[in-house]
Order: C-alpha cells, then structure tokens, then sequence
C-alpha cells in the first residue's frame, strides 16, 4: 500500500456520525509508519474465524469512537506470543526451494542457510522481508519506552532483538552472530521514536491500515471477537474503489484498553487471508525485569558497531540498519519518492528502472531495458501492450506490477487493468 495521507476522521463521519473532540483524539493515534517488507500494501482482511460461536456479549460502539479508543490508549507494558501467517502468491524461481520468490532472494542475500557474513544476518530489514512468507511466530515484550525485545522463532532457530536503556543488541542463532550499538537515552515525550522495529505486530499493521482511512475508505465496526482470551470489537476498514485489489481490514481491538489484537488481510480475488497475524497470548502486566537482559552466547561471535562501521566503510558497503530511530540515518533523506498516480486505495507508484549501460558510459540500448534482458521473472508475468508499448504485468494476490520496454515500472495494490490506464496516461 502506497504510503497516504494520516486518516481524517471527517473520513469515519460518513458512515458512523459526527463527535469532533473525539476525532481529534483518534488523528493522534492515525501516524504512518513504515510498512512490513517494503511493499506498498500491508494491511487488510475478513476472516471467518472472527466470527462465529464465542462472540462476546459488549456495548455497542461506532467506528469513530472505537478508533478514538485505539487513539486514547496508554498502554506501555506487554508481553506474549503472535503467530504470523502470510501468502502473497509468489512463485518459486525455477530451480528454488519453494518458498516464493521472497524467499529464494533471501537466501541469496545471505539468509538462512547462505552463510550470511559481517552482519548481514542480523539486519531487521532482511528479517522482516522473510516475514514476508510462510508461518512465523514472534515473541515480545515491552515495558515504556526504554525496553523492548523482540524474538522470530523458526523451527530451532532464534533471531531477537533486545533494547534495554542505551544498549541495542542483535543475535542470530543460526550464525551464531551478536552485534552489539548504544545509542542515546529516550527524550520525554519521544517514546514512539524508540519502538524496536516491530512492524509485523497487530498493533503497527493497524496503524498503518489507518493511514490509509480517507475519503476512498468504508470504516465500520462489524461485531466482537475472543482473541487470545480477551474480549474484542472487530473494527472493518473497505476500499470504495472497484480496482483495488484489496477486500477489506479487519483489526480486533481489546474491548479494554484499545490495543489491536489481531490483523487480516483479505484480497478481493478471495481465498486464505494475504496476511493474518495475532496474538495467541498476550499479557498487560509489567514483564519481569530480566526479560530486557541479554548475554551474548557461549560461542557467539560479538560484533560491536563501530567495529563494523569501519569494515563497512572500508569495503564500500553499509553496515546493518537496525531501524532504530536513533540511528542517525534513520528516517533521514531529501523526502524524494515516486510519483504517485492515482488516490486513496487506487494510487500507483511510478518509477523508473535503472538502465545499466546509460550510466556506464554505455550506449544504454535495449539490453540494458527490462524487456529485452531475458529475466527468468519474464515467464511469470503476462504480456501486455497500450499507447505505452509493450510491457509484461507481475502479480501476486495483493500488489501488482506493470513493467514496459522503455523502462517504466507501475506499481500498486491495484489490478491490471489499472496499471495499464496509468501507463497509458504517462505516455
């Protein structure tokens, strides 16, 4: 999903009536952040097992003020268990091991298995694209703003994160690799600065869902749910436009204290969720005081920042991002990005592929374009042509690609129809 605009609440009035104070409550909650894996489309969903036998008896509540409640919660300590599940539709590279084409980029890059070197296995960016596929299962725990950890357990292995106070640590269990950074203390008030990347959680999925609340967008609340033993209402975000490619968001939100519990995501071509990921426990107690400690591994190599820093800048490379907010880069650049086409729930990306040969000093010819360059990719797209030319169109069950001959690429939660319209219009 393209990043919008922060939901207005003038957006949830139409369907659920007018409360003013209310809405400016809510606007403070509607902040974007960024989306799981990179992609512009992380967030929607209806599913069947909201529903049904065990739905709990609770007040009735609009949309408005459910988001408000979301918008008015305090809540600073949690610990407990959220089961990922996502399917995008990817296909295998020929040859690859199964796991879509997310998958198989990973191990390329150095992920399980590919004897990942100097850090790379520990980058959260690369963690979070694995969470991009498959069933994965997280442990977290949060106590304010200066604690934090964050487990991916797959099979015997362990990725975590722990923020406690300055000190950041990282640790792969399947390279056994630590990387170890201190970073400033938290300023008052900055809390939301220094979360630990969690951005898989149903509490960071719902935030970015809201961002998307606007004009294009249907908000209501559709009954309650029993989510990891905890009462909830079940709040449906659905875009108004017939070319998205998205059916609908379903969050439940804690009848208690406002915290999303569980993120669907459904696309309108049906079938399993695009992405489902809830708490199976969860607990608002303060975690014990040991949960934030870390020692690394017997056997563990420690790297330290700045040790890896210096490597880094010696090769020519970048040293892992750990996505901490601060980390100097992070959140840092012009504020350039694509061009966006379109609004609301129907917004395309315009981008532009590189061209090898032209910065190369080259002749910048065909060859170096994406239609002539033979890419296995080619045999899983499906050609298309327009006032654009030629191009081929990549699809998952969410998100959409169009590339053409000349280099253009379109992309969007969006059929292909839509991709085609849009490129037809930049020509």
């Amino acid at each position: 999903m393209l990043r919008k605009r922060p939901a207005q609440v003038s957006d949830v009035r139409e369907a659920e009536g007018d409360d003013t104070a209310t809405g400016r409550r809510a606007g403070r909650y509607v902040v974007p952040v960024v989306g799981l894996a990179g992609v512009a489309a992380l967030t929607i969903g209806l599913v069947p097992a909201f529903a049904g036998v065990g739905a709990p008896d609770l007040p009735k509540v609009s949309a408005e003020k459910l988001i408000a409640k979301m918008a008015a919660s305090d809540v600073r300590q949690v610990s407990g268990t959220v089961k990922i599940d996502t399917d995008l539709g990817l296909p295998s590279m020929p040859g690859g091991s199964g796991g879509g084409l997310v998958g198989d980029a990973m191990k390329d890059a150095g992920g399980k298995g590919g004897g990942a070197k100097d850090g790379a296995a520990l980058d959260p960016q690369a963690k979070l694209m694995e969470l991009a596929t498959g069933s994965h299962t997280l442990k977290i725990a949060a106590d304010g703003p200066e604690k934090h950890r964050l487990s991916v357990l797959d099979g015997g292995d362990e990725y975590t994160m722990v923020h406690n106070g300055q000190d950041v640590w990282a640790y792969a269990s399947a390279d056994k690799a630590v990387f170890h950074a201190k970073g400033p203390k938290a300023d008052a008030g900055d809390s939301d600065r220094r979360e630990l990347p969690d951005r898989a959680t149903p509490q960071a999925l719902a935030k970015q869902a809201l961002t998307a609340v606007d004009k294009t967008t249907r908000v209501t609340v559709d009954g309650t749910a029993k989510i990891a033993g905890r009462d909830a209402y079940q709040l449906v975000i659905q875009p108004k436009q017939a070319q998205s490619t998205v059916d609908s968001i379903r969050i439940a939100v804690d009848a208690e204290n406002g915290v999303p519990l569980k993120f669907t995501l459904s696309p309108k071509s049906g079938g399993k969720p695009v992405l489902d990921a809830g708490f199976t426990s969860v607990d608002f107690a303060k975690p014990d005081a040991g949960t934030f400690d870390f020692t690394p591994p017997r056997g563990a190599k420690v790297t330290e920042e700045g040790d890896l820093d210096k490597k880094a800048e010696k090769d020519g490379m970048s040293a892992p991002d750990l996505g901490l907010p601060f980390d100097p880069s992070a959140g840092s650049g012009d504020g350039s990005g694509p061009k966006v086409i379109g609004e609301g729930w129907a917004s395309i990306a315009e981008l532009q592929a590189p061209r090898s040969g032209s910065h190369q000093g080259g002749s910048g010819d065909d060859k170096a374009r994406p239609e002539a360059s033979g890419s296995p990719l080619d045999s899983f797209g499906d050609k298309v042509s327009g006032k654009f030319g030629k191009g081929t169109v990549f699809s998952t069950r969410l998100v959409n690609a169009l590339m053409t001959e000349d280099g253009g690429v379109y992309v969007g939660a969006v059929d292909k129809a839509a991709l085609i319209k849009a490129a037809n219009a930049a020509h």
